[in-house]
């Protein structure tokens, strides 16, 4: 019984380090209004700016997206830490768009390290038997620590002075905290390797985990896509169509999408990994419905509607997906499979993040969110058919 509070109190723990990761990622989302004043860029290079991240984290999982499975859980995601401390001095030195591009490139390779890194780290932290419980504590921690992001930045930006350095200093403190938290955790990977064992990875994977993959990469595709996009063009769309100008509330809307997706994520215990699947393409599907709602007719209450449908639909097929393609893959590839699963997922919010940026000039942002929309829809809804007919299948928990 000790041995099972110990376990669960260090996988909390290691979540609650992969939150404060993953809250860097999203903290200047509230606050590129305010950087467009200062440096005069377009609604382009917000996109850019934006999809560089992603670019960030697809590089490092191809890279080293293993790493961990050699070297250890934890010299790697203190090394994320590192990154994620540094991309922070890079927005507090921000006098140009240079430095903007330098801190997101930076807060993807800390991403990119730790998704598949601490996504295995904190379901080997929890006892025997807790693997569905361990899965939703790392997607939870992941989502919801990309919901504070906006939300503190937000808060801080509205009601602090210095908005655009405060929420910096603030999370550059709290890396810090999560560094020695993550010191005092044990390693998980009992044989270890030295780092030059890492090779980069070419798109592979065990032929147990192909049946599940495919559709699990689909559902996750599209989710991220719906939030890579709703994440980097609602601030623009609040004070632009709606002139909601307070940043505490372009944070909140952002961060509602994150936490709902947190909800659908505790909804798979109940549903079922491979209902959830399906049930998550369809909360999609109608969070893309409202979206094109709130922009046709401008109106904020849809707005919020696409933050919490859209996310709790995002948040039931990414745990699904992710739950399956867990329990298919050996012990000593999983941190690399999920790495590679999460290529698939940030690649949803790389491409069609630019996409919509460069439409933005000839159709407006209205349409060229319909447009994304249109696009979108039909692929979530040949996910979604495809996984009626052929459900996942996993083994229990």
């Amino acid at each position: 019984m000790d041995g099972d509070r110990r376990g669960w109190r260090q996988c909390l723990l290691s979540g609650a380090v992969f939150a404060v990761c993953m809250a860097g990622t999203t903290l200047p989302t509230p606050l590129y209004g305010l950087y467009q004043e200062k440096f005069g860029f377009s609604e382009l290079m917000v996109t850019v700016v934006y999809a560089v991240y992603a670019f960030g984290v697809i590089g490092v999982l191809l890279l080293a997206g293993n790493a961990s499975d050699a070297v250890g859980r934890r010299p790697v995601l203190l090394a994320g830490l590192g990154f994620a401390a540094v991309s922070a001095v890079c927005f507090l030195c921000a006098d140009g768009m240079a430095w903007l591009y330098a801190g997101r490139l930076l807060s993807g390779l800390s991403a990119g390290l730790f998704t598949g890194a601490a996504t295995a780290y904190v379901m080997e932290l929890a006892p025997y038997g807790g693997v569905s419980r361990a899965t939703f504590v790392a997607t939870a921690a992941n989502m919801g620590g990309l919901g504070c992001g906006p939300l503190l930045a937000g808060v801080l930006a509205q009601y602090a002075p210095w908005p655009l350095y405060l929420p910096f200093a603030v999370h550059l403190a709290l890396v810090a905290g999560s560094a020695l938290v993550l010191l005092r955790l044990p390693e998980t990977v009992g044989e270890r390797r030295p780092l030059g064992t890492v090779r980069p990875q070419r798109p592979g994977l065990p032929p147990q985990v192909r049946a599940v993959f495919g559709p699990a990469a689909i559902a996750s595709f599209v989710g991220f896509a719906l939030f890579g996009v709703f994440t980097s063009v609602s601030p623009a769309f609040l004070a632009e169509s709606l002139g909601v100008h307070n940043h505490a509330v372009s944070g909140l809307v952002v961060a509602l999408a994150f936490f709902a997706s947190t909800a659908g994520q505790l909804a798979v215990g109940r549903v079922g990994v491979a209902r959830s699947l399906p049930l998550g393409c369809a909360g999609l599907f109608a969070g893309l419905v409202l979206l094109a709602g709130a922009l046709w007719w401008d109106l904020l209450s849809l707005v919020v509607l696409t933050a919490l449908v859209g996310g709790l639909g995002q948040g039931m097929a990414f745990r699904g997906a992710l739950t399956a393609v867990a329990q298919a893959s050996p012990p000593d590839r999983r941190a690399a499979v999920i790495s590679l699963l999460f290529v698939v997922a940030y690649g949803g919010i790389s491409v069609p993040v630019i996409g919509v940026g460069v439409l933005v000039g000839p159709l407006g942002l209205e349409g060229a969110g319909l447009v994304f929309i249109a696009c979108m829809a039909v692929l979530v809804l040949s996910a979604g058919f495809y996984l009626l007919r052929r459900p996942v299948r996993t083994a229990g928990n």
